[in-house]
């Protein structure tokens, strides 16, 4: 399991000639972290008399990022194995005409797999991008860096899957599986492109020489 593993053992394991844990499992893992931060934001405005009127708000917050969190982190293991699944489906024996064939179908099943756990890498880091956005909007402003920095985190994890679904969809052509995920990935793209937009705006302006002028 990677994520029982040290950090370092896991960096190593990424840094190896092995194809696996790759790109995949680290837009996964950083989307995990993204979302982690914006636990932390949440947590560390919770509970201060400054922030008592956003205090629900930022509880409710805190709930969705924290299952964010958790499924993430799920799929930085989940990646690897499909790929691990799909590798196997390239070995197989291919003989005969019956022995391609199955080979074939064995390689379209784990390339649609591979596929499906980046695309709900892409949701979930959407989703988490709108509870990040908040927490910088809202949360504890001596945080706003964290906020920011899972902003850019859950932004990259989110481009780096949908290089995955991209790269895994070129082998399927006009599939109809490829068509509705292709358009799934660019749209969620999309949207969670707004989002980051919104809310790197929002840190950086916060942020500014000009801000601490105001202030």
């Amino acid at each position: 399991m990677l994520m029982e593993k040290t950090v370092n053992d896991f960096v190593n394991e990424v840094a190896s000639s092995a194809p696996a844990p790759g790109g995949g499992s680290v837009a996964a893992l950083a989307g995990t972290l993204g979302a982690a931060l914006t636990v932390m934001v949440c947590n560390l405005t919770i509970g201060r008399k400054k922030y008592a009127s956003v205090q629900v708000e930022m509880e409710s917050v805190l709930k969705r990022a924290e299952g964010l969190r958790k499924e993430l982190a799920s799929l930085v293991d989940e990646d690897t194995r499909a790929f691990t699944d799909f590798m196997a489906a390239v070995n197989l024996p291919k003989g005969t005409e019956e022995e391609q064939r199955r080979r074939s179908d064995a390689m379209q099943r784990g390339t649609m797999k591979a596929t499906t756990i980046p695309l709900r890498v892409m949701e979930l880091c959407e989703e988490a991008l709108s509870c990040a956005g908040v927490a910088a909007e809202r949360g504890n402003v001596n945080s706003i860096s964290d906020a920011g920095v899972a902003v850019l985190l859950l932004h990259a994890a989110c481009t780096g899957a949908l290089l995955n679904v991209r790269t895994n969809l070129r082998s399927l052509g006009d599939h109809p599986f490829a068509r509705e995920s292709s358009a799934r990935a660019e749209a969620i793209a999309r949207r969670a492109g707004a989002l980051y937009d919104g809310a790197m705006n929002h840190v950086n302006a916060s942020i500014s020489p000009e801000a601490s002028d105001k202030e």
